[in-house]
């Protein structure tokens, strides 16, 4: 990189004077922009495949499938046609029901611009969710993640013999479908959908607003049970090839009424409460209701609902097509119904725009990484500020302890930490500094001494893939309490004895508040037995309303300080500087 770019590109690095400690010294910057050359290097996935009783199935199978049964299904539903009792069932459910109110204001200026933002939100939110996927491209029903157990996937099987982490499992996606198509790119992609998810949920609330202030709702809330005969009449017309009389400009007929039905009030629904119930914060804090719809019950169902949304869409566009382009056209696009070519001539351009917004959105992203994570902490800081404030109170019990947790981070690589691993941590101290009144120093023996806690939680990885353990230690609030910390102090700062990914200490920082959990602890124990060098020996945080990489493992140092701006490259811990993600995780 030249000195202009770096110049422009960036995040300084922790500054070098005599003020500085040493750990801070060993924290590095980081670029502004998503470096491909230092970025994980691309990983292909495979055709997604879909698991029935142990068997493995290519989603391939579904073209061929689907095709044979439209084409039977085109076949008997003309056969249908020609038998006196399907057109005496017709002709009294022809489409709509003779009660449903015709809509005299056609299509208001306030439903179209909602209709547009509308494919605008839901192809920015499509993208990025499927680039989140690709970053554990396994789907489950239990709320563990146990290799083997997941009911669909993207990647092979788990490799037996080694150490496979959740990050060597997550896959490449191209660009022009993933945002930004960059493996491992979780942390932009995930200010892309919950940023465009919000302005989604605000745009539909006004709908929501608009279509029960006007008479616009009697278009898709049935009203009689007699929809369910004339949706079952135009699924045959359709199928027929002989399309039902169109009607749209004053009401639809009760195939789409029932459709547009469930995709807005069940759908789109669904999307939101199972996307909050994949937050630690929210399902922590919900008992019985976090557990019965766990996280991956909560993924599995955000998918199936995805899937909706894709088939309504291809739905949706072919008919608008197939069923007289111009006039339908006219109607959404214009607000107009005749036959001139107003609602195209206003399609043409809004779809372009669609178009070009979809080339640059990753491009873009990669350029200007940074602003994609302070726009996203800004519009989400709020939200994630006061979810962290909701106290967990979810605990397992010993049966519901997965029999896998998947391993993660990069793992210590020093002589330093080699030879306290050699000693079994004989001489291991956790120093405790910063703006506290009473400065501290633990051994291990010293650790495990104090009072401790013991609790069984569910682990969220900011990945998507989960698992419970029983985690045992001392808990942070009897911390907070012997080294006092000064009421200038705001942020404890997590030390690890591993580097990142990119190289200088990893390090992450709290609230304070946040510290004062019930359950959050320093977990020297993980099911009854020491920690193991993989899951974070000798000491690792848990605090169970965050995302799994804010539990800093390998801890060697907490400082308290008053702001993190001088820290690494200023967002608050090393995957903030370094992959985008935000210093508040607790969704």
């Amino acid at each position: 990189m030249t000195k202009e770019n770096s110049e422009h590109h960036s995040t300084a690095s922790p500054k070098s004077n005599a003020s500085q400690t040493p750990l801070k010294r060993q924290l590095s910057g980081a670029d502004d922009r998503l470096k491909l050359e230092h970025w994980a290097p691309p990983k292909a996935g495979i055709v997604p495949l879909i698991r029935f009783n142990n068997r493995w199935y290519s989603v391939l199978w579904a073209l061929p499938i689907i095709f044979v049964l439209l084409v039977a299904g085109v076949a008997i539903a003309q056969g249908l046609r020609e038998l006196a009792s399907v057109q005496h069932f017709i002709e009294l459910f022809p489409g709509a029901p003779a009660s449903q109110p015709a809509i005299e204001t056609g299509f208001p200026l306030w439903l179209r611009i909602g209709h547009f933002l509308n494919l605008v939100f839901m192809m920015f939110i499509i993208r990025s969710g499927i680039q989140i996927l690709a970053d554990h491209p396994r789907l489950y029903w239990h709320r563990d993640c146990t290799p083997g157990t997941e009911w669909f996937r993207f990647q092979k099987p788990v490799p037996r013999g080694q150490i496979w982490t959740a990050k060597d499992d997550a896959v490449t996606l191209p660009g022009w479908l993933g945002i930004p198509g960059v493996r491992h790119s979780i942390g932009l992609a995930r200010w892309w959908h919950f940023s465009i998810n919000t302005l989604w949920l605000l745009n539909g609330l006004v709908i929501y607003g608009l279509l029960f202030y006007t008479d616009q709702w009697q278009r898709i809330v049935p009203t009689t049970w007699e929809v369910f005969p004339n949706a079952l009449s135009v699924a045959i017309q359709y199928l027929s090839l002989n399309f039902p009389e169109e009607q749209s400009w004053t009401k639809y007929n009760s195939l789409q009424q029932l459709t547009y039905f469930i995709t807005v009030f069940i759908a789109a629904p669904t999307s939101v409460f199972t996307g909050f119930m994949q937050s630690p914060a929210i399902s922590n804090h919900l008992g019985w209701l976090g557990r019965v719809l766990n996280r991956q019950r909560a993924r599995s169902i955000h998918f199936l609902a995805l899937w909706w949304f894709l088939f309504f869409i291809l739905a949706h566009v072919t008919l608008v097509f197939i069923t007289g382009a111009r006039s339908n056209l006219n109607m959404m696009w214009a607000g107009v119904h005749d036959e001139s070519w107003s609602g195209f001539m206003m399609f043409v351009p809004l779809i372009s725009i669609v178009g070009i917004l979809w080339a640059i959105a990753s491009p873009l992203t990669i350029r200007y990484a940074r602003y994609v994570q302070r726009i996203g902490a800004f519009m989400l800081g709020p939200l994630k500020g006061f979810l962290e404030r909701f106290d967990p109170k979810s605990e397992l019990t010993e049966a519901d302890i997965s029999p896998f947790l998947w391993p993660n981070g990069t793992l210590p690589n020093s002589s330093e930490y080699e030879e306290l691993v050699a000693n079994d941590f004989a001489h291991y101290r956790l120093c405790i500094s910063g703006l506290v009144e009473s400065p501290q120093e633990y051994s291990l023996a010293q650790l495990r001494a104090l009072p401790q806690q013991s609790q069984i939680t569910t682990h969220f990885c900011i990945q998507g893939w989960s698992g419970v353990a029983k985690w045992s230690g001392v808990p942070m609030r009897d911390i907070l309490a012997a080294v006092r910390p000064k009421p200038e102090a705001r942020y404890a700062v997590f030390y690890s004895l591993a580097e990142g990914s990119e190289g200088g200490r990893y390090y992450d920082c709290h609230k304070i508040s946040n510290m004062q959990h019930k359950l959050t602890i320093l977990a020297l124990d993980m099911n009854d037995e020491s920690l193991s060098v993989l899951h974070g020996a000798p000491l690792r945080l848990r605090c169970e309303n965050e995302l799994g990489f804010k539990m800093v493992k390998w801890v060697s140092a907490i400082e308290f300080v008053e702001d993190f701006q001088h820290l690494g490259a200023g967002h608050g811990g090393y995957n903030e500087d370094h992959e985008f993600y935000g210093y508040k995780m607790p969704i």
